[in-house]
């Protein structure tokens, strides 16, 4: 990776943690979570509104990192309108990404913006950071215990 690139990833980072989209808990939602990683103190609550199988709303509130909040505030544009199955779909994509498991290039790029956390997998205790709020918006999809571990 470019020092070029390095810096733009650096600077999606900083804005989405600066200033991050969709935050704040929803008036209504249908499924939510939380997530805490116990190792660096990060937090997220993801609350959803799921219709007829789609993603109509996804926010969130927390505090934790740079790494940890854009996270969240990335993965609540990309989902939103999404339906179940490819928001699932996309936190298998991120979750291979961020663990180094995603090592091809077209895929990568595949993901856009999310593109930003491919330099995570070198920070083994970033992982964490970054994939926290993906799993938790992945057990609020479920309904599965709300209390939520990021585990690579």
């Amino acid at each position: 990776m470019n020092n070029e690139l390095k810096e733009l990833y650096q600077q999606v980072i900083l804005d989405h943690n600066k200033s991050p989209r969709n935050y704040g808990k929803p008036g209504e939602f249908n499924h939510s979570a939380e997530g805490y990683n116990p190792l660096c103190g990060d937090h997220v609550d993801v609350y959803l509104v799921v219709d007829e199988g789609i993603v109509k709303d996804v926010r969130f509130e927390g505090s934790g990192c740079a790494i940890s909040k854009s996270s969240a505030s990335l993965m609540t544009t990309i989902v939103k309108g999404k339906t179940v199955e490819e928001a699932e779909s996309l936190f298998e994509d991120f979750h291979d990404l961020v663990t180094g498991k995603l090592t091809d290039e077209e895929k990568i790029a595949s993901l856009g913006k999310l593109g930003v956390f491919q330099g995570v997998r070198d920070f083994p205790a970033r992982v964490k950071c970054a994939s926290l709020p993906w799993h938790t918006m992945k057990s609020a999809l479920r309904d599965e215990p709300t209390k939520v571990t990021a585990e690579p």
